[in-house]
């Protein structure tokens, strides 16, 4: 029996249930488009977010000045800063060292130049502004050996520069997302100063190391793997106490290798400079950043979770956010930490940071900086990034030259 059919309100015209029809349809496909609109927006993120990119340029070069050996470029958040920097350029110069701030009015800054730029150079437009000072490992004028480092994707290469004596504490060095181990150079001085050997590490799909199957990031949830395999060469090689040294995304991956290495044991302490304690948080503020509606940054970490999704990402396999998340996993942290983060980071906000401390402060000490900008600390402040980081190694026995001394 056919149920009755339903009467139309009182007062309602064919043409107004027609009309309100044609309403709703509308209405559905609205938001079809703008849930269509969201999802698209949301995977473009998602595989942002994991892909490899290059090098962006973010600088304009208004002025070089080859006679005062000055160099004037476009104001913004990191050419005013002040200390010591370098500069990806095109033209008859691919990098050249910036020093202090000459003159700026709000649209300039006028940067001294620490490499020599001759008559003939000339440089493009648009470059790109860079922390890391050094982008060769000659340039710091120490003994060093380029060593290849087995992986489960293939051979890393690695540059290894050796400590006086018996070199049995090691520092493995890990570079940020986007960058190459050429970002870690700055801190090596330091430690070969203290009589403690540098290993700077490259890993799985960051130009050097070899790609893997998907070329894409994890996020550090593969990456740690490289990271380990590292450990394992320091053990071969003599060390017998290690110190993982992480930069931005590089925190996240010696994070997880504090986490999960089979070669724990060696591990006494982690230094993480500007790090990924938790993504989502990172994640949320880049969506900020992008002016992003949040349900978009949601919907992009979701998928990234999916396994189902990873044919869309081009992952290879979900992003485990949750065990990437070491605030969550604080209570399995078993070594000392040393954070050194600016609170104006610009890119990879303080806030996850401080809740570590928060979480377990007889292990983590933070030492805030502010202006500092991203991974730019020892630029900014060398004296105090330094002092931070031997003052923190004295306190955890780390010292070769003070213990040669005191024995």
């Amino acid at each position: 029996m056919k149920p009755p059919r339903r009467a139309a309100p009182a007062g309602a015209t064919p043409a107004l249930i027609i009309g309100i029809r044609a309403a709703l349809a509308a209405l559905s496909a609205a938001l079809l488009g703008v849930f269509g609109a969201l999802a698209f927006i949301s995977v473009r993120m998602a595989r942002r977010v994991v892909t490899p990119a290059e090098r962006r340029s973010d600088t304009r070069i208004v002025r070089l000045d080859v006679a005062a050996q000055t160099i004037t470029l476009g104001r913004t958040p990191d050419t005013e800063l002040p200390g010591r920097y370098g500069l990806f350029t095109s033209g008859t110069e691919d990098y050249v060292k910036l020093g202090s701030v000459l003159a700026s009015d709000r649209a300039t800054v006028t940067r001294k130049l620490l490499t020599q730029i001759g008559t003939e150079s000339r440089l493009a437009s648009e470059a790109a502004f860079s922390g890391w000072y050094f982008d060769r490992p000659e340039q710091l004028h120490l003994p060093f050996t380029t060593e290849l480092i087995g992986a489960d994707v293939g051979p890393c290469p690695g540059w290894l520069f050796p400590a006086a004596g018996d070199g049995d504490i090691w520092v493995i060095q890990v570079h940020g997302r986007g960058a190459t181990r050429a970002e870690c150079l700055r801190a090596v001085p330091l430690f070969h100063e203290l009589g403690i050997t540098s290993l700077v590490m490259s890993y799985r799909n960051d130009g050097d190391a070899p790609r893997s199957r998907t070329g894409t990031y994890s996020l550090g949830a593969t990456e740690w793997r490289d990271l380990d395999a590292a450990l394992g060469f320091a053990r071969r090689h003599g060390a017998r106490r290690v110190v993982l040294m992480g930069w931005s995304m590089g925190g996240a991956i010696a994070l997880q290798a504090e986490l999960n290495s089979r070669h724990a044991d060696l591990i006494v302490g982690l230094i993480l400079e500007s790090p990924v304690v938790d993504w989502r948080v990172v994640l949320g503020y880049q969506g900020h950043l992008l002016h992003l509606p949040g349900a978009v940054t949601g919907l992009a970490i979701g998928t990234l979770e999916k396994e189902w999704a990873t044919s869309i990402t081009r992952t290879g396999s979900r992003i485990p956010f949750d065990r990437l998340d070491v605030v969550r996993r604080a209570a399995e942290l078993r070594h000392p930490i040393l954070i050194l983060h600016s609170d104006d980071d610009g890119f990879v906000p303080s806030d996850a940071s401080h809740d570590l401390v928060v979480a377990r402060p007889e292990l983590v000490e933070m030492q805030v900086f502010e202006v500092a900008r991203h991974t730019k600390l020892w630029n900014y402040d060398q004296d105090r990034w330094t002092g931070s980081i031997r003052s923190w190694l004295d306190r955890q026995g780390l010292m070769p030259a003070r213990e040669a001394a005191d024995s």
